[in-house]
């Protein structure tokens, strides 16, 4: 399975996600997405954020802090919210894994 983690500039929800340790997320893999290039922000983050607004647009995600969890086999999405935590997210996802 795969996370997709939109996340934007300035965003509470989204820090975790930018500069925090995902270890609660370690059992699937994680991509952080952006639709802006993150007005510097991004050059201090712990992970590389892809600045894909496409892909944004092709999943559906109007807005950030949002995810989807994909299923690569399929390609097709098997759940989304709201991205508050790391731990919100793992434990919104457990049943899916």
């Amino acid at each position: 399975m795969t996370l997709i983690a939109s996340v934007k500039p300035s965003c509470d929800g989204c820090w975790q996600f930018v500069h925090g340790d995902l270890h609660e997320l370690a059992h699937v893999e994680v991509v952080v997405v952006s639709a802006t290039d993150g007005e510097g922000e991004w050059s201090s983050a712990a992970r590389d954020i892809l600045v894909a607004p496409a892909l944004l647009n092709e999943l559906d995600i109007r807005s950030a802090p949002y995810y989807v969890l994909i299923d690569p086999a399929t390609l097709t999405v098997v759940t989304e919210g709201a991205l508050l935590s790391p731990s919100q997210v793992a434990q919104e996802t457990e049943r899916f894994l």
